[in-house]
């Protein structure tokens, strides 16, 4: 190795005008790789060079992948990494400094391609905008070369320009990609709850990148209703990503823990494992299917506001247990909490509450007073008028507003869901919830379930073939206390096919006191009726032909 040699350099003039053009218009419209590959075809034909390459720097694995290359493109297609500190463009990482090797040898070199290319002189530069480390910019010489001192300060400007332009285009990208990540994981539309009223606002933040605020809402086999609440710590296409992976991994724990406290536990658990450096604060509550209580479980998170009729709203007393990723993990604790008809709860984002010269106490005030057991949609709307209103936004704000309908707007359940097997677990759902509501007993939630079912599924069956349609399953209680379900669907009754078919009718019958079926040409109703109170599934089989 050895210092460069100061001399004139004939092409300095010509450089220096390529590098102010880095910021012309006709570069603006290349995207990342294509911009990179222009800059590297204008610094090898200027300085004369028979390679150029970008490494970027990769924080997470330490080490430098190569990017782009004219004249090296095996280096970018063979996917070369070095670790920092190591090889020639190791040690400009790690050192920060420009480097020249007149004389290439395995010692100063680990990167195969290079030698294999025949490389006999190098020169590189770090790639350094606002202190931070992007990569390397190095070019190189199939036969000896002595870099000046001139042509080394004019590569440092090259890449401190490509620095610059890296920045700018990482920032664009990764506010692209993550506000369509946001949009993709963030609910377009909130799942129909029997029994619930749901409204919903995401604000991304104005001019202050991508952030990892999140909020979901789903049912899980057993009934339970799940309601999650995040914010990953950072901002950036990478807390969009981590705010992905966390509501991935929320919603397959949740499918076997109805435990929140257990259920966050075990989310902590994968995120340090899996993304030591990451941090994140969550709210998980699930809803029992009577939908007369909750329980939840905070980590990190603000407290939602519960609001009872006729009661001023306030904020749930609850432990806070420390964020997701936070270490060493300890126990998590976990709060029922009752929920009547006609409750709603409020679940936000810090970023709704928290601005920079407002004390706290005093936006968490304001909220409170905002909430109230009314329709949640107006909760919701009240809340973002008040909270932000004209305000360009700093940070992501998630606002979930809930309300457990009223015994009178539970009295009929009515949904609409599409003929597929996959919607005969929304319906069991529905109607189980429903049924523990209307004060069934056990015996009448198994038969109803399995008459009820029993149509439904005849329904996606039988109904409409390879067409699309829909299934309507309506239910509510009569004054002598006889629950009377309706299931229809719009097309036409095809015939049972195979042996052994047919047999739904006669189990509907066995599972009722009542059954009525009117197939047309323009659908088929199924009336079931079944009076609350009624033998027990072992009696009905003995009681009934």
């Amino acid at each position: 190795m050895s210092s460069p040699t100061v001399s004139p350099s004939p092409s300095a003039e010509e450089l220096l005008r390529r590098v102010r053009a880095l910021t012309d218009s006709e570069l603006a419209h290349l995207d990342t790789d294509s911009l990179l590959v222009e800059l590297l075809d204008r610094v090898r034909e200027t300085l004369g060079v028979d390679t150029a390459a970008v490494l970027r720097l990769s924080e997470q694995a330490g080490e430098l992948i190569a990017t782009a290359a004219r004249g090296l493109e095996d280096e970018v297609r063979q996917d070369a990494r070095i670790p920092l500190g190591q090889g020639f463009a190791g040690r400009i990482a790690a050192e920060r400094q420009p480097l020249v090797i007149e004389d290439v040898d395995h010692a100063a070199v680990v990167n195969p391609v290079l030698l294999d290319k025949g490389i006999r002189s190098l020169l590189g530069v770090p790639l350094i905008t606002d202190g931070d480390l992007v990569g390397v910019l190095h070019v190189g010489t199939l036969t000896h070369r002595s870099f000046t001192m001139e042509e080394v300060d004019l590569l440092q400007m090259v890449g401190d320009r490509v620095a610059l332009a890296l920045r700018a285009r990482d920032t664009l990208n990764d506010r692209v990609a993550g506000r369509a990540l946001q949009r993709s994981l963030v609910p377009d539309r909130l799942p129909q709850l029997p029994g619930l009223d749901l409204a919903s606002r995401y604000v991304p933040a104005e001019d202050h990148g991508v952030g990892g605020d999140w909020y979901d809402l789903f049912g899980v086999p057993s009934g339970h209703i799940c309601i999650v609440v995040g914010d990953v710590v950072g901002r950036g296409l990478r807390a969009a990503v981590v705010m992905g992976r966390l509501r991935s991994t929320v919603r397959a724990y949740a499918l076997d823990v109805v435990d929140p406290a257990l259920l966050l536990d075990r989310v902590d658990r994968k995120l340090q494992h899996f993304e030591p450096r990451q941090m994140a604060t969550a709210l998980v509550a699930v809803i029992d299917p009577a939908l007369d209580r909750l329980r939840i479980s905070l980590a990190g998170h603000p407290a939602p506001v519960l609001a009872r009729p006729g009661e001023p709203a306030a904020f749930l007393d609850l432990p806070v247990d420390p964020p997701l990723g936070a270490g060493p993990r300890r126990e998590r604790h976990a709060t029922t909490v009752d929920l009547p008809p006609e409750a709603l709860l409020c679940f936000y984002t810090d970023g709704l509450v928290e601005r920079r010269n407002v004390p706290l106490d005093e936006r968490l005030e304001v909220l409170r007073a905002a909430v109230s057991a009314e329709s949640p949609g107006k909760v919701c709307a009240r809340v973002m008028g008040r909270l932000v209103g004209p305000d360009p936004t700093s940070d992501d704000i998630a606002v979930l507003a809930l309300r457990r309908q009223s015994v009178d707007e539970e009295a009929v359940l009515d949904l609409t869901v599409p003929a597929v097997a996959t919607s005969l677990r929304s319906i069991r759902v529905a109607v189980r919830r429903w049924l523990a509501s209307a004060g069934a007993g056990p015996a009448d939630v198994a038969d109803l379930l399995t008459a009820i079912g029993e149509a439904s599924s005849n329904a996606v069956e039988h109904a409409y073939g390879p067409t699309q349609g829909t299934i309507t399953v309506r239910l509510e209680r009569d004054p002598d206390g006889v629950v009377v379900a309706t299931v229809r669907d719009t097309g036409r009754w095809r015939e049972p096919r195979g042996a052994n078919r047919g047999r739904g009718i006669r189990l509907m019958e066995q599972t009722s006191d009542q059954v009525d079926i009117a197939p047309g040409p323009t659908g088929t109703e199924v009336v079931i009726r079944r009076w609350l109170g009624g033998p027990s599934p072992d009696e009905a089989g003995s009681a009934r032909p």
